[in-house]
């Protein structure tokens, strides 16, 4: 499948810091790739440089096959950007947003009528287009910046933290907004987020990213694989000796690792969902009376976890908007 966006050794140096280091990654078209990591571990960075905001110290990024530095006005052209920070402007209307993005990349006003109604009618706003946005909820403000990013038709939309501050149901609804428009465009989505849940839910492949270099890589399945944890699944029983619970689960061959607390079998499995049936079914078959079954299925928490020490909800406080500026990175609490 041709790439969407090509990075090759990338390094980005701030005097003696290294901000990147080697970075290498290559996006699909239509995939939607996920970069995870703590704060000071590059993204910002890598956002920057593939917005053609930065410029490499080494190293090339190519977006829709334009090279990011030599060819960033064509860059501009086939990229759409939401940044985490909302940016629309309280005193124009929803509709006038969209014109003004639409004017600035030079579309005919048949065409650009014709998107901007597509586009409202897609993110639920058609109703309102004719509002003021300082009347919009945080929802509504954030799919009218989804739209926006995309009047245009790009070919790549990069997303930072698309849906933080939203409550639960408008964290939702943009997740369908955004597999809507994969399906309708074949959009290429590059989306980092500290919601594990975000990414899994639309992420076909996602990079950890730390110190500057990716640490990891692969689909979210392929990721969970990587890690030694494994599913775990707990039942608890009644009727009969645990003893005999034991034995029964050590001989099946997807169960690596047995024990039990009290009156509850503990089974480690790398499929704790296929694993349940067949337990359920054996001990019933013994005689036992299955009480409670739960299952504890590794998450993409626990890959990042794994790859960097700690919980990336220790992070989002800190979170900084690449377009409103991070700073310079330091080695200081990375």
């Amino acid at each position: 499948m041709k790439p969407a966006i090509e990075i090759e050794g990338l390094v980005k140096k701030y005097g003696e810091i290294t901000a990147l280091d080697k970075v290498t990654v290559t996006i699909p078209e239509g995939d939607c790739f996920g970069l995870l990591g703590p704060n000071g571990a590059g993204k910002t960075t890598l956002i920057r440089i593939l917005t053609t905001l930065l410029k490499p110290t080494v190293g090339t990024a190519r977006i829709g096959g334009f090279d990011v530095v030599r060819q960033s006005a064509d860059v501009r052209t086939v990229i759409g950007v939401v940044p985490q920070a909302m940016t629309s402007d309280l005193d124009l209307t929803g509709y006038e947003t969209l014109d003004i993005y639409g004017r600035f990349y030079n579309m005919p006003s048949s065409d650009r009528r014709e998107r901007i109604d597509e586009l409202l009618s897609l993110v639920g706003l058609t109703e309102r287009a004719g509002d003021l946005i300082a009347t919009y909820s945080g929802g509504m403000r954030r799919r009218l910046e989804i739209a926006r990013g995309l009047v245009h038709k790009p070919l790549i939309l990069i997303l930072d933290e698309p849906t933080i501050g939203l409550d639960p149901q408008s964290r939702h609804v943009v997740w369908e907004l955004l597999e809507k428009f994969m399906k309708l465009d074949r959009l290429t989505i590059l989306l980092t987020t500290h919601y594990m849940e975000e990414a899994e839910s639309l992420c076909k492949h996602v990079a950890i990213i730390d110190y500057g270099r990716i640490v990891a890589l692969d689909t979210v399945e392929g990721l969970k694989k990587q890690i030694p944890q494994k599913d775990v699944v707990e039942v608890t029983i009644a009727n009969i000796a645990m003893e005999e619970a034991v034995k029964f689960a050590r001989g099946l061959s997807a169960a690596p690792a047995c024990a039990s607390r009290d009156d509850v079998l503990i089974v480690s499995s790398d499929h704790g969902a296929e694993m349940i049936p067949v337990l359920v079914d054996g001990l019933k078959g013994l005689g036992a009376k299955v009480v409670r079954v739960i299952l504890k299925e590794q998450t993409l928490e626990d890959v990042f976890i794994h790859y960097t020490g700690r919980p990336i909800r220790e992070e989002e406080a800190k979170k900084v908007s690449f377009l409103l500026g991070a700073g310079i990175p330091t080695r200081l609490g990375r």
